[in-house]
């Protein structure tokens, strides 16, 4: 019945459930699960979770989303992963599940990624770092809560994507910024500071063995480290399954080393190869691969990534490219969508593309990185096919002993360029110059006549043996008789 100010009164039954459901999604985490949710329940600005493979790390950033969207009404929180897709299949289940544990009701838009809490309006929005405009995107929130995960996968831009998310937090008292993420193959960079105590981040570090929902983790590992004949102190099973940051080379795809490969001023060149790996979810990339005609050395001259960009930008970028650098040949990504793109371009841009060799894969990754190590393929070390060096690693899951693979995430469009491109560099049919003669210096003057003698003596009798060849050939293809052809080489013999 209504009060004194003709308000409607809610009865007992009504606010006692209000608050219940307040507060039971105020204080949803996992008790039982003690490391996680010492996680969860931090309230620092700063936090990090270094953990294994497998050991609850996304669910527990679930929970942090929950508590907080419950907390604030009508707010965008972000969670961000190295691409859209990666996002998705990461996190976007494991919100369902969570929203359906603990009867939380949501409303799931998969359209744009995005989780609605019913009681707040408050949303948990999917992002892919690799999106269009991202940076400008989340520069225009403002938020209680915001998380990247797996950061290990993430380039050099990751602190400066927690700069803007502190600043977008900072309004809030109990603002925060969560990293997540497993130890990755080169212990160094920004996560690697982070989750070494660096930076002002608490750290939680837990690892499958301690997550109750992973049942036999001990017997799982076991059996994984005897398929894959690994020893203990295997540098992989160190990372991903005991959360050690350890240096793990055989991981990596491409060993580039800055001591060795860097090139901070490119030489002159005389001949390039333009090569494009294209994408709509991934990035354009071009990449510009030089050498010169007197040298078997090879260098990334120039490189251009842009995401979700359209055909009429791209044809602009490789028009500037080819009026730059005037290349022997422009090679392209001609799989799926990139059939009809370059077809278009050919027509009306008149631009010269060639279908890119993808066959092979592996053992021309196998020559570039040979290259690599022995130092005649280089790269600036800013650039962001050397950042990627770092992150393209084997997927051990599904490689066998007799065909490897690489892992889908993360993905490197200006890799796959860079091999487009160094697949069709004729840079190891360079040969020296020939040495100029001074006449002037009576000793060079006669190496030189003699050496030309010498040569042109050689050529003569390479010219009479082969004349002399050709003679026997046409004399023994008369004769019919084995006896008679025999009787032919014993007289040539006297």
């Amino acid at each position: 019945m209504p009060n004194k100010m003709g308000a409607p009164q809610l009865d007992a039954y009504q606010l006692l459930n209000g608050l219940q459901k307040k507060y039971s999604a105020q204080l949803i985490s996992d008790a039982s699960f003690v490391e996680q949710n010492k996680f969860v329940m931090d309230m620092n600005r700063f936090v990090c979770a270094q953990t294994t493979v497998r050991a609850g790390k996304t669910t527990g950033l679930a929970y942090k989303f929950f508590r907080a969207g419950h907390k604030h009404k009508r707010l965008m929180m972000p969670y961000i992963a190295l691409t859209r897709d990666s996002a998705k299949n990461i996190m976007w289940p494991i919100l369902q599940e969570a929203s359906e544990r603990h009867n939380i009701p949501c409303e799931f838009t998969e359209s744009d990624l995005t989780c609605t809490i019913k009681a707040t309006e408050s949303s948990i929005k999917l992002f892919g770092a690799d999106t269009k405009n991202f940076i400008a995107r989340i520069k225009g929130i403002k938020t209680p809560f915001a998380a990247i995960d797996e950061c290990q996968d993430f380039r050099s831009h990751l602190e400066e994507l927690v700069e803007i998310l502190t600043a977008r937090t900072s309004e809030y008292e109990d603002g925060q910024v969560a990293l997540t993420g497993t130890p990755g193959a080169v212990p160094r960079g920004y996560f690697y500071d982070v989750s070494n105590g660096l930076h002002g981040f608490t750290v939680h570090k837990w690892s499958l063995f301690n997550n109750k929902y992973f049942p036999n983790a001990k017997s799982f590992v076991s059996d994984l480290q005897a398929r894959k004949k690994w020893p203990d102190n295997h540098p992989t099973l160190r990372r991903e399954y005991f959360g050690e940051w350890v240096q793990d080379l055989e991981a990596l795809v491409l060993h580039y080393n800055e001591a060795i490969n860097d090139c901070s001023v490119i030489p002159i060149l005389t001949d390039y190869i333009i090569s494009v790996d294209i994408g709509h979810d991934d990035a354009d990339a071009i990449a510009v691969i030089g050498w010169h005609k007197h040298l078997k050395q090879c260098y990334l001259v120039e490189e251009v990534i842009n995401t979700q960009q359209g055909i009429t930008d791209l044809a602009n970028q490789i028009e500037a490219a080819i009026k730059k650098y005037n290349p022997l040949k422009v090679v392209m990504d001609t799989g799926g969508l990139g059939k009809k793109i370059a077809e278009e371009l050919r027509k009306r841009r008149s631009i010269p593309i060639v279908a890119a060799e993808k066959t092979r894969k592996i053992e021309y990754l196998a020559l570039l990185d040979d290259a690599l190590r022995t130092q005649n393929f280089f790269a600036p070390k800013s650039s962001r096919f050397a950042q990627d060096t770092q992150i393209v690693v084997w997927d051990y899951d599904k490689s066998t002993s007799d065909r490897l693979v690489i892992k889908d995430e993360p993905h490197s469009d200006i890799v796959d360029a860079v091999l487009y491109g160094y697949r069709e560099a004729l840079h190891w049919l360079s040969e020296s110059p020939t040495p100029k003669v001074n006449i002037g210096i009576k000793e060079q003057w006669i190496k030189h006549t003699t050496e030309l003698m010498e040569q042109s003596l050689q050529k003569q009798i390479e010219k009479e043996e082969a004349e002399e060849k050709m003679n026997i050939f046409y004399e023994t293809s008369s004769l019919e008789d084995e006896l008679d052809v025999a009787k032919y080489y014993v007289n040539r013999r006297r």
